[in-house]
């Protein structure tokens, strides 16, 4: 093993692109970016579609299974492809935890209610899982199903949502008939009820329990009423429209309560673990419940494997073995991660082939840094200050051979389409990761390697047909940048068509590491002195 010490920074959201309309990173001002750019040792590389482990290269990429790829050298079924192929070849249907749903409510008369983001965008979750779900339900006995909607307008067009309400309720209509009943019962904004993530937020996941379990909230007689009222009275896209309930007779339509079955059908972990705890833990203290139903609970996928959560899903994992971090621990690699709130579990949950806790505690150490709770657009700098003091003072330290941060900005920020905020979020990056470069001049043999996991900054506005422009809070399908920087030496990269799976195999060729036989090819042709 070669002795050297190497940085590896992710640009959260920052893509490349030379198309400069809506455009944040290339409206902004990155000396340092761009003078990585510039160098020989530079690429761009594939985040998202097939290349991340997603159906087709019409699927935009996102920070789980951008961090998966990082993180593990291969490309493994993902999300939506891991579903589809379930429903496909029938597994969803044969599984114990769909037969265990199916059989508590025919046996009891019981509701089977699905909780989940109403959305075709492919990163937490697709409508046509919920309508297949729906329609075999109904084939397998089912005679009442209710269905709480969390709105999207994230991964989906800002104002959309009315589109996936009424293709829901088209389907529904098809099927409903005397001995069948289903119907939308509550629903809300994504980024306003049960969707939190990492513990940032308990009191929206609190919101979606009084909402979805309870009944508690503004009543409104449909799905669409409660939206275009909302809409005209606080003027905010989809995410951020407020709970609401259906009623009839001025009674919640879809209460949940003991003996009804309920199905997360997110596939996408980090924003259904805390919903998942909430009905799988019986000891739950992060709010008062109020009515704690006994249900049968199930999730599309298991959110967390060593938290068994939830302890019942739909749709086997990806069983992702041989990552970065079992390499770099089997060799002895001191190794240290870093980020805010936001992003914490994407540098190690996610980076570590969906597991959580250490693969060493001796050889890995983690940081989180709090994140604020306040819109991200009204501080766009977020914590990067501190997630560089943290990066400069472990390569000070001599301790860790190894170090990874995530920079949240160009996501977090870009997810709110506020333009102006997010220039200035990833002017923050470009801003710490000059002072990164600077720690690493003043070193002998620290290397620095940046990527991102997904695009976002990078395409935020669009035309529409008739000349007026969209705001994009989604991720977009651009390349994104791959630099390796060194003061001492000179790296020749080879030319190809990389995708993020190919960083893994890069660190280690650096390192002079045997790779695992699963991973994908190197991206390192030569090193000069």
């Amino acid at each position: 093993m070669n002795k050297k010490r190497i940085i590896l920074v992710i640009m959260d959201g920052i893509g490349w692109s030379e198309n400069t309309y809506g455009n944040a990173v290339a409206h902004a001002h990155t000396p340092n970016i761009d003078k990585l750019m510039a160098i020989e040792s530079s690429l761009l590389l594939k985040a998202h579609g097939v290349a991340v482990g997603l159906p087709t290269d019409d699927d935009m990429g996102n920070s789980e299974v951008g961090h998966n790829a990082l993180g593990c050298g291969q490309i493994y079924a993902q999300g939506a492809k891991l579903v589809n192929e379930s429903i496909a070849e029938g597994r969803l249907f044969e599984s114990a935890a769909w037969q265990e749903q199916i059989i508590n409510c025919n046996n009891n008369s019981s509701t089977l209610h699905f909780i989940g983001l109403l959305s075709d965008g492919n990163v937490h979750s697709n409508i046509s899982h919920l309508k297949e779900m729906i329609t075999q339900a109904k084939l397998s006995g089912i005679k009442k199903v209710r269905i709480h909607v969390l709105l999207d307008g994230r991964d989906t067009p800002p104002r959309s949502a009315l589109k996936y309400v009424q293709d829901l309720n088209d389907t529904l209509h098809k099927l409903n008939n005397n001995l069948f009943d289903a119907r939308i019962a509550s629903g809300g904004g994504r980024m306003v009820i049960t969707m939190d993530r990492y513990g940032a937020d308990w009191a929206m996941v609190e919101k979606g329990w009084d909402t979805h379990v309870l009944g508690i909230g503004r009543k409104f007689q449909s799905a669409a009423q409660a939206i275009e009222a909302y809409r005209n009275e606080f003027d905010v896209d989809d995410q951020y429209l407020p709970p609401f309930v259906i009623s009839e007779n001025n009674e919640p339509l879809g209460v949940i309560k003991d003996n009804d079955s309920v199905i997360l059908f997110n596939f996408r972990g980090d924003r259904a673990i805390e919903l998942s705890m909430a009905f799988d833990y019986d000891e739950f203290t992060m709010f008062e419940r109020k009515r704690f139903p006994k249900v049968v609970f199930s999730g599309m996928l298991q959110y967390d494997g060593d938290l068994n959560l939830p302890r019942k899903y739909l749709v086997e994992p990806p069983e992702i073995k041989g990552t970065l971090t079992e390499l770099l621990v089997n060799n002895g690699i001191n190794q240290f991660a870093v980020s805010e709130t936001q992003k914490f579990g994407h540098v190690t949950y996610f980076w570590n082939g969906n597991r959580s806790g250490k693969i060493s505690d001796d050889l890995e150490t983690y940081l989180e840094i709090s994140s604020d709770q306040i819109p991200f657009n009204e501080k766009p700098q977020m914590k990067s200050t501190e997630i560089t003091n943290a990066v400069i003072e472990a390569l000070a330290s001599k301790k860790y051979d190894f170090i990874r941060c995530n920079f949240p900005n160009g996501d977090m920020v870009g997810h709110t389409g506020d333009y102006k905020a997010t220039i200035i979020a990833v002017e923050s990056v470009d801003k710490e990761l000059g002072r990164i470069i600077k720690a690493i001049d003043e070193t002998d043999d620290a290397i620095l390697i940046v990527t991102a996991d997904h695009g976002n900054a990078d395409n935020m506005l669009e035309k529409q047909s008739d000349g007026t422009v969209q705001i994009k809070t989604s991720h977009s399908l651009n390349p994104v940048q791959f630099i390796i920087y060194s003061p001492k030496l000179d790296f020749q990269l080879e030319q190809g068509d990389f995708g993020l799976s190919n960083v893994a195999p890069t660190i280690a060729d650096i390192f002079g590491i045997e790779p695992f036989d699963s991973w994908e090819k190197s991206m390192l042709k030569n090193v000069f002195v």
